[in-house]
């Protein structure tokens, strides 16, 4: 008979075989023994042995596909922290790698939620020690999704805490990283100690059409296999996909709580060999459902910021019904789950230099924020922009495109002042008009996802509005709009001065 931490042992070595053929699954299982030893007598708030929790963050970080030494800093992340054994020890016994992920996974941990006084303070220090190593929020994320599961052990004011911290950091963090499936499971295990009676209601909804939804999904799969097959299409799978709660009820704020106006509450997911395969299987669809108009999005030709490929149509099924499917190819698909996560699995199939390149990708955003953190001095006035940025980090994203069609990533709310700034400080500084999808609008306008937008410039113009502070959603156009403000202002105190000296 195996212990739950044994059984996991077990799992975590399969699935590192199954993903990476020449992982030391001898280095595992000293890192199991190691463990287990050095938690001997710590138990967690759920009763269990605390090695539970430790193999539980090491089958997570398995299950999405990690390297061995990732999987084996899981598996050690505690070790710092709950006993007597130093990082000098781990390096001694697992190498550098494992003891620089714990160290930097062990930084992270010591930041708490403590509301908003000290909210900017943590985030500085994540990001900083992200920046450092991404892997670490990697096992940080596998370490907080374990302890959500038994967070119905602790008291009420730690559980909304540990849930509060969760929303407003980890999920954030991980969808910008474009780990879809692990900010999903990060919100939807938070969701129900945050609104525990949003929770109810939106979970209601989903017991009640999933079901139903699933089973003529069924039916559907056996339908577009066939006409598939006639193509000389061979998809990888066909599968259901059931939309996460969190992201369900964000959705349902967004339509009026009307759950008809969720046409992906389930999604049918199609994943095949190549590129030219996602296009045929379109053309499938559309030659036997008719598609819903301005419903077709090619994620492919034109990726979200955070990496996310696919093409999506709804149509008209059977019976009236409308579906959405989505379409890709597996490497895509491991892109939208474990976004930055995945190419460490890619990494390790020989594909170093690309994914090198997509890890770059996903930290541009990091990066971008270290580097602020270096112009700007000032500690106090670096929080200060930090909660600012915030904002535009970690609100849900848009992207528009410039005309020659490149793609500008934005806070969801943004105008075309934003856009034009994010284009160039000068562009914003002379920006007197904009077109979105070749129609004129005015610069107050809200900007969509998949908008092209031109912006016109008058050299003329001495510089931005006041009034435009108020239109604008990004730090960065705020920044550059008071900085020529006070510019101006400045000017035209020496011109009073010159003016006075003179008579």
């Amino acid at each position: 008979m195996y212990t739950a931490a044994e059984e996991m042992l077990r799992d975590v070595k399969k699935l590192l075989k199954e993903n990476h053929p020449n992982a030391n699954l001898e280095t595992v299982e000293r890192a199991y023994e190691f463990a287990k030893e050095a938690h001997a007598g710590q138990f967690r708030t759920s009763g269990g042995p605390h090695i539970d929790h430790a193999m539980g963050t090491g089958k997570l970080l398995a299950s999405w596909r990690m390297p061995d030494h990732i999987v084996v800093a899981g598996i050690l992340h505690d070790i710092t922290e709950d006993t007597p054994y130093t990082l000098k020890d781990l390096e001694t016994r697992f190498g550098r790698d494992v003891a620089d992920i714990v160290e930097g996974e062990t930084k992270i941990s010591a930041l708490k939620y403590r509301g908003r006084e000290r909210y900017a303070e943590n985030l500085r220090k994540m990001f900083l020690a992200i920046a450092q190593d991404v892997r670490v929020v990697i096992v940080k994320c596998a370490d907080r999704i374990d302890n959500l599961k038994t967070l119905n052990f602790f008291p009420e004011n730690k559980q909304k805490r540990i849930a509060f911290e969760t929303m407003e950091i980890y999920a954030p963090i991980a969808s910008r990283l474009g780990m879809g499936l692990i900010r999903g499971e990060l919100e939807d295990l938070s969701f129900k100690y945050i609104y525990p009676e949003e929770y109810e209601w939106a979970l209601g909804l989903l017991v009640e059409r999933v079901p139903k939804k699933e089973e003529y999904l069924d039916h559907l799969k056996g339908i577009i296999a066939d006409d598939l097959k006639k193509n000389q299409v061979n998809p990888i799978s066909i599968h259901g996909r059931v939309k996460h709660l969190y992201s369900l009820y964000k959705k349902l704020l967004k339509r009026d709580r009307d759950i008809e106006k969720i046409y992906d509450l389930v999604a049918l997911r199609l994943i095949v060999p190549a590129v030219q395969d996602c296009y045929t299987v379109l053309g499938v669809i559309h030659q036997r459902w008719t598609p819903l108009k301005g419903r077709i999005k090619d994620y492919i030709a034109q990726p979200k910021p955070n990496g996310y490929q696919s093409l999506h149509t709804t149509v008209f099924c059977e019976d009236g019904e409308i579906v959405e499917f989505q379409i890709r190819t597996q490497e895509m698909h491991e892109e939208a789950e474990f976004g930055i996560a995945a190419h460490w699995f890619y990494a390790e199939r020989g594909k170093t230099s690309e994914n090198a390149q997509k890890i770059n990708h996903h930290l541009k955003w990091l990066k971008e924020l270290v580097e602020i953190q270096k112009n700007i001095q000032d500690h106090t006035n670096f929080l200060k922009a930090l909660e600012s940025l915030k904002i535009d980090f970690f609100r849900d994203r848009i992207f528009v495109f410039t005309p020659k069609g490149d793609v500008i990533d934005l806070p969801e709310g943004a105008t075309p002042i934003d856009y034009a700034y994010a284009i160039h400080t000068e562009v914003g500084n002379h920006c007197s008009g904009a077109t979105i999808n070749e129609q004129a609008v005015s610069l107050k306008t809200t900007l969509q996802s998949g908008d092209v937008v031109e912006i016109t410039t008058d050299k003329n113009r001495k510089g931005p509005a006041a009034d435009w502070l108020e239109l604008v959603k990004t730090a960065h156009a705020r920044s550059k709009i008071k900085e020529n403000l006070k510019k101006t202002r400045l000017a035209g105190w020496a011109r009073i001065r010159d003016l006075a000296r003179k008579h």
